[in-house]
């Protein structure tokens, strides 16, 4: 099992940096962040500092989408990024939650993001591909090599990654949930004529290590409120008790009320009241680092080839230290 540690771009920028390369010492393979423009720095400038003060570790964005920027510039941006470090970026993308809803746009239909996966990673590697009708290609590529990660939790997108993307992204670290989600991806992979093991899968959530867990939840609350965003889209189109998603990941939204993006992905985040204990210890790793041991095990069971730790609380340092120490080797020896 391979693991990234997912960042924030808050200023300085020189702070994501340093941190990316302490994970990269504790033996993280990924450097991920998020991508939204307006609430955080900009990822790609961070991901070029990033790549230059590290040797191994491979970054993208956790998730960039098919809107904010157009196909072709963000093609060549990681085309760029990996003819000057040598081919250590992947495309995490999904429909786009804060960065289009921030700026006052709904997020992308899952029909223009499947239209973007192959364009991206066509442009990216040097090949020609039709973007508003026109054929485009990138002359200067060469060798350039991107895989494109598609985040997904309903049914019809989750077909989708299993039919276009190269890995499967899924925010949260439910054992149940997983299984559910890498089989509906895998099946629709295996439809489509492909090889389903080929596939990387990828669970992202929070992880804190510490024997209070009172005060990890409340460190980590926020991710149920952001996934919660996702699952409010899920009830609204197949509705709540349609069999169509399972109410494993649907009944906790219940009493949800709002969501200000000003808060979004913050410890403190006053508009996650709403999500139970039950959801953070399901969602999340918390706990010993037996405990971080014992559902990673699980996960790596069904299939997961990624854990990517968000560290978007009070104990960045820390989680990755133990991690690198405890988690790494030991899952490594195994």
């Amino acid at each position: 099992m391979d693991f990234g540690v997912v960042l924030q771009t808050d200023p300085p920028g020189s702070a994501v940096v340093g941190l990316m390369r302490r994970a990269e010492r504790q033996g993280f393979r990924y450097g991920w962040t998020f991508d939204s423009a307006v609430l955080w720095q900009e990822p790609f400038v961070i991901h070029g500092r990033i790549l230059e003060h590290t040797e191994r570790l491979i970054v993208g964005p956790m998730v960039t989408n098919p809107g904010t920027r157009t196909w072709e510039v963000t093609a060549s941006t990681f085309a760029t990024l990996n003819e000057m470090y040598g081919n250590r970026t992947v495309c995490g993308i999904g429909r786009g939650d804060s960065a289009m809803r921030v700026a006052g746009r709904r997020p992308n239909t899952l029909a223009r993001l499947g239209q973007a996966i192959p364009v991206i990673r066509d442009l990216a590697e040097g090949r020609e591909a039709i973007v508003d009708g026109k054929p485009l290609r990138l002359p200067w590529v060469r060798d350039g090599k991107l895989p494109v990660w598609m985040a997904a939790y309903g049914p019809k997108a989750l077909a989708m990654a299993g039919r276009l993307a190269d890995g499967f992204i899924l925010q949260l670290a439910d054992p149940f949930l997983t299984e559910w989600m890498v089989r509906a991806v895998r099946n629709a992979a295996t439809e489509a004529g492909r090889d389903p093991d080929a596939l990387t899968i990828c669970v992202a959530a929070p992880a804190y290590i510490g024997d209070d867990l009172a005060r990890a939840r409340e460190q980590c609350r926020w991710f149920g409120g952001m996934v919660g965003n996702h699952v409010a889209d899920l009830v609204s189109r197949y509705g709540e008790h349609s069999g169509m998603v399972p109410e494993e990941l649907t009944a906790y939204i219940k009493t949800r009320e709002g969501y200000n993006y000003a808060h979004h992905g913050r410890a403190d985040n006053p508009d996650t009241a709403f999500v139970p204990d039950e959801i953070v210890d399901r969602f999340c790793l918390l706990g010993t680092p037996e405990a971080h041991l014992k559902k990673l095990r699980a996960l790596r069971a069904l299939g997961v080839d990624q854990f990517a730790l968000y560290a978007m609380h009070d104990a960045k340092e820390t989680t990755i230290d133990a991690y690198g120490e405890q988690i790494i080797p030991t899952l490594a020896g195994e």
